[in-house]
């Protein structure tokens, strides 16, 4: 199949942007979207120009490291995948593809489709960790979860920190983001004893790092790759009140 892209050259945070045309000729209509930039990029090294830069890892939809934004939805909207499980098939022979970073401006633009989401890893740095006893593995039986727990909490961990929801909002919001890894360790036992700590440092490290406010309109929930459920704010922001109140009494 043959493809007109629409590509953000963006040389560095600094410097100004622009979208580039490029002809994808010949792809494979069972090759992933990744794989598509691949033979882009193969073609523009051969021609001696600059390849067009994005992030990338395991490409199995489990890093989270291919923040795209296609056709102005993150990961290319198809629903439950990210960029790199979208396949070229679900394209059409002809089409123009406009392909963009991530836009927050907690997400700065490291170079053309790749941004810079350490604001993420300052997120959960303020969620600081969990008192378990570690050097050896804890009997399986030794903390009993109720079902509906252990449920809630493995939803809310399949959360890959991709930055989709961030994309999707129209106020760059994190929530989602911070609701997941928040209900995931507020929800098991060993997460409980630090859950007031969590909450609070979690949501102070977001809006620290400039992301926008939540008005709930759950386009996060939408472009989220591996639709973690709205309840999860909803479990924030109780979490987070009840953590604001104790702190206010203790004076």
């Amino acid at each position: 199949m043959n493809l007109t892209l629409k590509v953000w050259r963006q040389k560095n945070r600094n410097a100004p942007g622009h979208l580039a045309e490029y002809e994808a000729r010949d792809i494979p209509v069972d090759a992933s979207f990744l794989e598509m930039l691949d033979i882009v990029n193969e073609r523009l090294i051969e021609k001696g120009e600059d390849p067009i830069a994005f992030d990338h890892d395991c490409r199995e939809g489990i890093c989270g490291m291919c923040s795209l934004t296609i056709n102005g939805k993150p990961h290319g909207g198809k629903g439950g995948v990210t960029s790199c499980q979208l396949h070229m098939r679900e394209f059409e022979d002809g089409q123009t593809i406009v392909i963009e970073p991530f836009r927050a401006r907690a997400f700065p633009v490291a170079k053309d489709l790749a941004v810079d989401r350490s604001a993420f890893d300052r997120i959960i740095q303020g969620g600081g960790y969990i008192s378990v006893r570690t050097g050896s593995a804890p009997e399986a039986n030794a903390a009993p979860i109720a079902k509906d727990v252990a449920d809630r909490a493995f939803a809310a961990a399949a959360c890959i920190g991709c930055g989709a929801c961030v994309a999707a909002c129209k106020n760059a919001s994190a929530m989602l983001f911070v609701a997941a890894k928040v209900t995931h360790l507020n929800s098991v036992p060993q997460g409980r004893p630090e859950r007031d700590r969590r909450a609070l440092g979690m949501v102070r490290a977001m809006d620290e790092a400039g992301f926008g406010n939540c008005t709930n309109q759950y386009e996060c929930v939408a472009a989220c790759p591996k639709q973690i459920p709205a309840e999860a704010i909803a479990r924030l922001n109780r979490d987070f009140a009840r953590a604001s109140l104790k702190e206010t009494l203790a004076g």
